[in-house]
């Protein structure tokens, strides 16, 4: 019996927390750190995309290292839990690529800036990431360093 009035004595006074708008309010759920990364992985595939188009000869070089940039999207989505842009039937829901240079030159000059710009936030990232993350992190890095050296 005195199990049955501690239980019940316990249960009675926790009921009424349960109510209090204090215990109910949850923080709503902080973005990955990650998060910025996929978007500027798609950025650089898209431009490397566009480029490839005003530049179809450029192609060859061009269409993989927007792969590889579609496959970083891709893991570091799963890795942090969140969706990527879909297509919509309007159109996709990404912003649009960066107008392309009229020249050949000029536009490998601004791939190599994006790649370069890319490359520093990716070692940023992995500096500052916890352990189980630092190897993904660690092959974007060397991913964009080895694009520069393919778009020169």
């Amino acid at each position: 019996m005195l199990r049955a009035g501690a239980l019940l004595a316990l249960g009675g006074a926790a009921a009424p927390l349960t109510g209090c708008s204090l215990l109910d309010r949850e923080e709503p759920p902080r973005p990955d750190p990650l998060a910025p990364l996929i978007d500027e992985s798609l950025r650089l595939a898209a431009g490397l995309r566009a480029a490839a188009d005003a530049h179809p000869d450029l192609a060859a070089r061009l269409v993989p290292l927007a792969e590889t940039h579609e496959a970083h999207a891709t893991e570091l989505a799963r890795v942090t839990g969140t969706a990527l842009p879909s297509e919509s039937p309007s159109g996709s829901t990404a912003p649009p690529p960066p107008e392309q240079p009229a020249s050949r030159a000029a536009t490998l000059s601004a791939l190599r800036k994006a790649e370069r710009v890319g490359r520093d936030s990716a070692t940023a990232a992995c500096a500052a990431a916890p352990g189980d993350r630092v190897a993904l992190l660690g092959s974007i890095a060397a991913a964009r360093a080895t694009h520069l050296e393919a778009l020169k």
